[in-house]
């Protein structure tokens, strides 16, 4: 599969999973993966699942704009930018927000999120 199309797999993927069920956000996550969440670093599957489950919202919808992705070393490794906007139930205005992953391809041919970096972009 060619890396764009894969990275384009991997974000609607995780960006339904988080807006359906972030619980099973772990699955993409290892023991060694950290999270930087506005500034405040999560290591670990576990950890990191708690953080994005006690956000203070319920419900969200997010909007991709942009999608950019490099091979990142050897063995098929990539980094995927995001730039979108996020929707929170109630609220009439969405929120800017950029994110970057680290994705590490498993054994098993599939991949996992070594790194995540998630910000606001505030206007």
């Amino acid at each position: 599969m060619d890396p764009d199309a894969l990275a384009k797999a991997f974000v609607e993927h995780y960006y339904t999973t988080f807006d359906t069920n972030r619980a099973a956000l772990a699955n993409l996550y290892q023991e060694a993966s950290m999270l930087t969440f506005e500034g405040q670093k999560i290591q670990g599957a576990q950890n990191i699942v708690a953080k994005l489950t006690s956000l203070p919202f319920q419900q969200c919808l997010h909007k991709i704009t942009t999608v950019d992705c490099q091979p990142s070393g050897v063995n098929a490794a990539m980094l995927v930018f995001v730039s979108g906007n996020l929707q929170l139930a109630g609220e009439q205005h969405a929120l800017k927000f950029s994110q970057m992953f680290h994705l590490i391809p498993t054994p098993q041919g599939s991949y996992y999120v070594n790194n995540d970096v998630f910000r606001l972009n505030y206007a």
